[in-house]
């Protein structure tokens, strides 16, 4: 991954003069090289299992939990600047960095556990992109699946090209979302003011709403981008000054603050859309096991056809890019864990060969959704902890390290994000 994750040559020569000061292009400009590894990551966060907790949180409660959706994106908005951060000063991705730091029993543990969490996220995804494909143009399940697959085959064939097309394509990816649910906004004519209310007033309306906030939170940070924004990060744009690299980090704050802010008003819009649609007009969506279809069979009578028309292409926009980011962070886990790498055809044969099976046996597609979420929950602090372990290293991060400020808030977000994925854990077998 370190390889195709560093930047064409003229990218590099152009990052190179923006950080010696000799570029005269203008702000936008000396941007635009370090854009990129974000926008990628971010796709984790408007996934398919974005969608349903969104909706079922608009749907239920209105605007109460936007509070929610926002203070998500703020704790995902450092973890991603921590990640980023750790492959610049270290050149190093977050797997690579735990194979060195770790014992070797460690290591190859915490890689099984990895996969096993990169595939249960990859059928979130590959699921999302087949019931888009369905809702689009009515193709039955199981051809949607395998259209899925060539498809995200075709995608993930841009990296021969170089890492630049990818990123291009995965970023157009993330417009059409945002875009989608821009107009989803302007025909569902949300009360901002009572969405601002809520963001000024954080409160709760009884356990069920705690139960859903937690599901939200608690299902903010993806493992597998955690492990993948390093790895972007690593060689992307090379600097061995230490003063580079700070600058090549702060730039790179910038693209973290730019794409996870579109992510953050995308889960916004979704939740207010569900507000507006469903709870005002008192037409719940109440079949929680099946909510993202009948969200999109009951926008139509609600608000037209394009309304549902634009759900379903932001859904299948959400479903292809995230499946193919799933797949790039395999490939990220394998190499920096264990050192191995397949082609990348076979890593995507195999993940998705449990979505396929899962949809030939007629299992109800947003169940499998939840129970995907619910295996994603468990991975998670196993690579939170590591992330806020080394970049409070000195010795790792050079001038690069957290300030304690920073290592505090990052410590106090992972133990909040793990105390609500051990909750829903808890919720879902026990409770």
């Amino acid at each position: 991954m370190s390889d195709n994750g560093a930047a064409s040559a003229a990218t590099q020569r152009h990052a190179t003069a923006v950080l010696e000061g000799t570029s005269r292009r203008g702000r936008l400009g000396r941007l635009l090289p370090f854009l990129g590894p974000a926008f990628i990551a971010s796709i984790a966060y408007m996934d398919p299992g974005n969608f349903a907790t969104n909706i079922q949180g608009g749907a239920q409660f209105g605007y109460l939990l936007v509070w929610v959706v926002l203070a998500s994106n703020l704790m995902a908005m450092l973890v991603q600047a921590l990640s980023a951060k750790l492959g610049i000063a270290t050149g190093m991705s977050l797997p690579e960095v735990i194979r060195q730091q770790f014992p070797r029993a460690a290591t190859w543990s915490l890689w099984v556990l990895a996969e096993v969490v990169a595939m249960a996220t990859d059928l979130a995804e590959f699921l999302g992109a087949a019931i888009g494909f369905y809702l689009l143009f009515g193709i039955p399940l199981l051809p949607a699946a395998l259209l899925t697959a060539v498809v995200t085959f075709a995608i993930l064939a841009l990296q021969r090209y170089g890492f630049r097309p990818l990123e291009a394509v995965i970023s157009a990816f993330v417009g059409v979302i945002g875009v989608s649910y821009l107009i989803e906004t302007i025909l569902g004519r949300p009360d901002f003011a009572a969405a601002a209310a809520a963001v000024a007033r954080p409160q709760f309306a009884g356990t069920e709403s705690v139960l859903l906030a937690a599901g939200i939170l608690g299902a903010t940070v993806m493992p597998h981008v955690i492990y993948l924004h390093s790895a972007l990060t690593q060689n992307r744009i090379v600097a061995h000054d230490p003063a580079l690299k700070r600058r090549i980090f702060r730039y790179e704050v910038v693209d973290v603050l730019i794409a996870m802010g579109i992510a953050g008003l995308v889960n916004v819009s979704m939740l207010m859309m569900a507000a507006a649609t469903f709870w005002e007009t008192g037409r719940g969506v109440t079949a929680e096991s099946d909510i993202i279809l009948e969200a999109f069979r009951t926008l139509t009578p609600l608000l037209g056809g394009a309304a549902s028309l634009v759900f379903a292409i932001s859904l299948l926009a959400s479903g292809l890019s995230s499946s193919t980011v799933g797949t790039m962070a395999g490939q990220v886990i394998m190499q920096g864990f264990i050192h191995r790498q397949i082609p990348i055809w076979l890593r995507r044969l195999i993940t998705m060969l449990p979505a396929i099976v899962v949809i030939a046996l007629g299992v109800d597609s947003t169940r499998a959704l939840v129970l995907s979420q619910v295996v994603l929950s468990f991975g998670i602090p196993f690579a939170l902890v590591p992330l806020v372990l080394f970049t409070r290293r000195r010795d790792l991060m050079g001038d690069l390290v957290n300030r304690p400020l920073t290592t505090a808030v990052a410590a106090l977000v992972a133990a909040l994000i793990i105390a609500l994925n051990v909750f829903l854990l808890y919720q879902t077998f026990f409770g």
